[in-house]
């Protein structure tokens, strides 16, 4: 019998590698082998793509069955190889032809029964296979949504490994697909062309009616707008936060130019629900930036079911016990993101952060300057994207009742210096926005009541700033004021003298560093986008000043 060729993909991060999958049934003592530097989920393919062929109705060879993963010396990791070893162990045994099997891409986990369940980064996956070249790409059914975000591939979702079967088998002897014959060309490939068309046919549900549990034709009917994990059952408001102007104001101000922020304040001030809605604030992602964070959460297995593509910035929030490769990702096989990462291009937050162990908060200095965090571990280095919005809350000690009228703290100022000192210098150093938080009378409550905006009236404001400081970077990979250089912060975008000024003599004074210069520099730059200023003047480095240092 010949040799059967398919493929499939091995995840490294957020990116795909092809892996070819060779079948060879020949003579030798029964049993079926693999090779090519697999994991243990992975060794374990052959108890359940043996039971799964069976349980389908199919004959085992009774013979010597070989399958070798290429390239050999590539990592291979999970079990959604289950799909393309017993694709290609059914072309070489000539259950179906191995022409037929040769250049799609097959993707899933088998049950013992048969069944074809869904895997994680199925997004990434088949991105590996359309930059390969793959015109078709098999997954579970219960993955296609997310797959057919991808352009210019056919995606086929399958249910259980007979139907599969019995699809290969009649597209060979048809000449054609059954697809091809019952979706028009729109439904079967998604293509290039209107990226909220995409996103709304990827939305679709992958199981149409009437089509059983095998092999279904892809259908695009209408949904509603997918909605991330971070979004609450009742709309979140910036309107719900009543009595911290100060705060809203450094909300808005994080949100247009991407600045990380610290809150001071005791218990009930505000500080989690101001956390919360600075989502709101942020403009939706675009197609490049909503890929990139429906991958990484589709890699974590955090994609919330009937929402193949994340739109809004994430919101993610770990809870104080949390460990550093929670944080920053990692594990002892498979390489998964950490919180950092699942808050790309969204909001980190870190409530009661002096509660976090130091190592967890330090670590976070890196990704804060580079975007990006790199896991190494002996069978690799693995390198995620986390660029995202810190945001750090504490509250003035362990009690939480220092400063308070009326209070009941007892913590000596010894105590109270220890548990801020927690946040080491080098990690405010990279927050651009303090802020303190304070309790209110009723009277202050009511009076701010005639201030308050909604997060759409701000949002609007964030978005026009964020448009203006994306003309100004165009042509440049930075999309934000936090995001530019200080080589860039000196020469291209340098503000003028008087406006460095207060700058200056507090670098003088050693009030600042230099890396808080350029910190207060980019805020200066935000607030002048907020305030549809060509440059910063004294006025908006007085107040970056003001917002950098505003906690003690």
């Amino acid at each position: 019998m010949p040799v059967a060729r398919t493929r499939c993909v091995a995840l490294v991060g957020i990116s795909g590698r092809v892996v070819e999958v060779e079948a060879d049934v020949g003579r030798g003592v029964p049993g079926i082998h693999l090779i090519g530097l697999l994991d243990t989920a992975l060794s374990e393919a052959r108890g359940r793509v043996r039971s799964a062929v069976i349980n389908s109705g199919f004959a085992w060879p009774d013979a010597r069955i070989t399958v070798s993963l290429f390239p050999a010396g590539l990592p291979k990791k999970g079990g959604h190889f289950d799909l393309a070893i017993a694709v290609a162990i059914a072309g070489a045994a000539r259950l179906v032809h191995p022409d037929r099997i040769a250049e799609p891409f097959f993707i899933g986990e088998l049950g013992l029964d048969g069944s074809i369940r869904p895997v994680r980064g199925v997004l990434p996956a088949v991105l590996a296979a359309a930059e390969a070249g793959a015109r078709t790409a098999i997954v579970p059914a219960a993955n296609a949504a997310e797959a057919r975000l991808v352009p210019d591939i056919t995606i086929v979702p399958a249910s259980s490994f007979a139907r599969l079967v019995e699809w290969l088998r009649e597209d060979g002897a048809h000449g054609r697909s059954p697809i091809d014959a019952a979706d028009p060309p729109e439904a079967r490939t998604a293509e290039t062309g209107n990226a909220q068309d995409q996103a709304t046919g990827a939305a679709a549900d992958a199981g149409g009616p009437g089509h059983g549990d095998g092999v279904e034709a892809a259908e695009h009917p209408a949904v509603p707008q997918p909605t991330g994990l971070w979004e609450a059952r009742r709309p979140l408001d910036l309107a719900d936060v009543v009595g911290q102007a100060e705060a809203r104001h450094a909300l808005e101000v994080c949100a247009a130019g991407g600045h990380n922020l610290w809150m001071l304040g005791p218990p009930g001030t505000g500080k989690t629900m101001l956390a919360e809605r600075l989502p709101t604030l942020l403009p939706p992602l675009d197609r490049d930036q909503a890929l990139e964070v429906t991958a990484i959460h589709s890699v974590a297995g955090a994609l919330p079911p009937g929402s193949p593509l994340l739109t809004r910035a994430p919101f993610v929030a770990p809870h104080h016990t949390a460990t550093a490769a929670a944080i920053i990702g990692g594990g002892t096989g498979l390489v998964r993101p950490g919180a950092v990462s699942l808050a790309h291009r969204g909001v980190l937050f870190l409530d009661e952060a002096p509660e976090f162990p130091a190592t967890v908060l330090d670590s976070l200095r890196q990704p804060l300057e580079s975007g990006v965090v790199t896991v190494a571990r002996a069978a690799g280095a693995v390198t995620f994207p986390a660029r995202f919005l810190l945001v750090l809350a504490a509250n003035p000690c362990p009690c939480g009742q220092a400063g308070m009228a009326g209070g009941s703290c007892g913590c000596t100022p010894n105590i109270r210096r220890r548990y801020l000192a927690r946040l080491s210098g080098p990690l405010l150093d990279r927050v651009d926005v303090k802020v303190t938080l304070h309790r209110f009378t009723r009277r202050e409550l009511l009076a701010d009541r005639r201030f308050i905006e909604s997060s759409k009236t701000v949002a609007e404001r964030v978005l026009l700033a964020r448009e203006r400081a994306a003309r100004r970077l165009a042509g440049t990979p930075w999309r934000c004021n936090a995001e530019v250089p200080t080589s860039v912060l000196h020469r291209e975008l340098r503000i003028p003298e008087d406006a460095m000024a207060p700058l200056q003599r507090c670098l003088d004074t050693g009030e600042l560093s230099a890396r808080g210069v350029d910190r207060a520099i980019r805020v200066s730059w935000t607030l002048a986008d907020l305030a549809g200023k060509d440059r910063p003047t004294a006025d908006e480095t007085h107040a970056a000043l003001t917002l950098w240092r505003g906690a003690p």
